[in-house]
């Protein structure tokens, strides 16, 4: 009997040991990234969800910038997509902000106006307190702000920010968390891998605005026949130390 006993005390020692070992093993592939049943269920539900900083980078859209010798030139397409849905073929991309400060737009209309406004009302103000043009690094980095102060629940906006000022033409990208990347020629939306394709073989860092108007035509042109969210029309500015300028239709059609 006590030999049993004996036995039996062995055999459920033996059992608590194995249940920590087995407690222990659990624990330790959790947390060192083996396979988990629970883990695989929530990578499967992650890989479902959209990819929210694509989907905020290639709204439909074409806007095209390039930096010249004498000044900056913008152009866009004007089609306005909801979904697979032309909601307007006549919107408007550039915005002026002053006589040498203006703004491309591409993803959710609301928040790009919205971001827009706010970019006049201070551009307005810092002229009347200061005296002079707000810079345009200035007007990028107040854009930046508004944006990353925004990022918890984000202006879906892609902006370039162009303008001439003391420095000279410069144009500066912006994403929706409030990044900022100058660059002297860049594209954005869904036509810009298409646009991209003319900038890269055409542009010239010396090239005058006038030769650089008819560059960003025929980007923005290239981009509208091959992306089904870009098409319709086309608005072309350019930003001179003469100030900024919007090309009319006849001046277009002779391009």
């Amino acid at each position: 009997m006590y030999v049993i006993s004996k036995f039996l005390v062995r055999l459920l020692s033996s059992l608590c040991n194995f249940n920590r070992l087995a407690s222990y093993s659990t624990l330790k592939l959790s947390f060192s990234g083996s396979f988990s049943p629970r883990k695989l269920e929530e990578n499967q539900l992650i890989s479902r969800q959209p990819n929210n900083s694509r989907d905020m980078l290639y709204k439909g859209t074409t806007t095209v910038g390039i930096v010249c010798k004498d000044g900056v030139v913008l152009g866009t397409d004007t089609r306005v997509t909801m979904g697979h849905f032309v909601a307007h073929k006549q919107g408007k991309k550039i915005y002026r902000i002053d006589d040498h400060l203006a703004v491309t737009i591409a993803g959710v209309v609301g928040d790009a106006q919205t971001v827009v406004e706010i970019l006049k009302a201070n551009a307005n103000l810092y002229r009347l307190n200061v005296g002079r043009p707000m810079p345009v690094k200035t007007a990028a980095r107040m854009t930046a702000n508004l944006l990353y102060n925004s990022r918890a629940y984000p202006l879906i906006l892609q902006a370039l920010v162009a303008g001439v000022d003391e420095q000279g033409g410069q144009i500066i990208v912006l994403d929706p968390l409030g990044s900022l990347i100058e660059e002297r020629c860049v594209s954005t939306g869904s036509g810009s891998p298409i646009a991209y394709g003319v900038l890269e073989d055409e542009y010239q860092e010396d090239i005058e605005v006038k030769e650089g108007i008819r560059l960003v035509v025929r980007a923005v042109s290239s981009a509208m026949k091959r992306d089904i969210a870009s098409g319709d029309n086309m608005d072309v500015a350019s930003i001179t130390k003469d100030g900024f300028k919007m090309l009319n239709e006849e001046e277009k059609a002779t391009i």
